[in-house]
């Protein structure tokens, strides 16, 4: 049972991952594994058949969510791109109460506020640029130093929550060309962007993961700030018609879903 609950936390991380705006590690973060994840990570070799047993059925599912909802992400985002945007933020919000209580594992600290406000900033602050930056760099580089720098861009993106990948590769022009390979298993494209992403991933989980061990709060109440950033760069505009009160009811669809799921898991 635990092995299929983390499956499924797998795969919405997986799709998180690779839509536009939005990031897998604040999945992560709101299904309560995030710290599990950057520990298996950064001590895989300690005791490393539990931390197999730990990432195995994530990785399983984050592939299933990556290769098997990647055409099917590029359609409903363009195509129904507000729908979509509401159930995550439906997904997230639902998941937070509990994500709240692991903050406050070893108690609160009113000193928790100021990473967590100065992490939101910074989001919040990544969302105007996004706005601001109307032209796409064009970008048709399917170089090996490419490809691995694209690698590193969706580890960078995975592991550090709130900060969609996906946005950075589509601002550089590479999302259609990481996004294809994907869908395509073009393995000469995905396996420099392999290797990216694994030396990211290791870089940055050994990292977050000290952090956790030292400052276990602070950095907890910063990953909240990101997270509660990346909810404000996905919103789209408040409109008062017929498509918007389909979105949310989606919301609340997915509100509830994540909100069961979380207390369920």
């Amino acid at each position: 049972m635990d092995f299929f609950k983390d499956f499924i936390k797998g795969i919405i991380i997986g799709i998180g991952a690779i839509a536009p705006g939005v990031s897998g590690g604040a999945f992560a973060v709101m299904f309560g594994v995030y710290d599990k994840i950057t520990d298996a990570i950064a001590n895989v070799f300690k005791n490393f058949k539990k931390k197999v047993f730990i990432l195995l059925p994530l990785g399983l599912g984050a592939c299933v969510g990556i290769l098997g909802f990647s055409n099917i992400m590029k359609y409903l985002f363009e195509q129904h791109e507000p729908q979509v945007k509401f159930l995550f933020i439906g997904l997230m919000l639902g998941a937070l109460p509990s994500v709240i209580k692991e903050a406050n594992r070893d108690g609160f600290k009113k000193q928790f506020l100021l990473p967590c406000l100065i992490a939101f900033s910074i989001t919040s602050l990544f969302s105007i640029w996004r706005n601001s930056s109307s032209n796409i760099i064009p970008v048709d580089n399917t170089s090996l130093f490419a490809l691995i720098i694209y690698g590193v861009i969706i580890g960078f993106g995975t592991i550090i929550p709130g900060i969609s990948s996906s946005f950075i590769l589509m601002y550089i022009g590479a999302y259609e060309i990481v996004l294809d390979g994907i869908a395509n298993i073009d393995l000469i494209i995905l396996i420099p962007m392999g290797i990216g992403f694994v030396l990211s991933i290791l870089l940055f989980a050994r990292i977050i993961n000290f952090l956790f061990k030292k400052i276990y709060g602070y950095t907890y109440y910063a990953i909240l700030g990101f997270v509660g950033g990346s909810i404000i760069t996905i919103l789209p505009q408040i409109e008062f018609t017929l498509e918007y009160l389909l979105s949310m009811v989606i919301f609340l669809i997915g509100f509830y879903l994540s909100h069961g799921f979380s207390k369920w898991a």
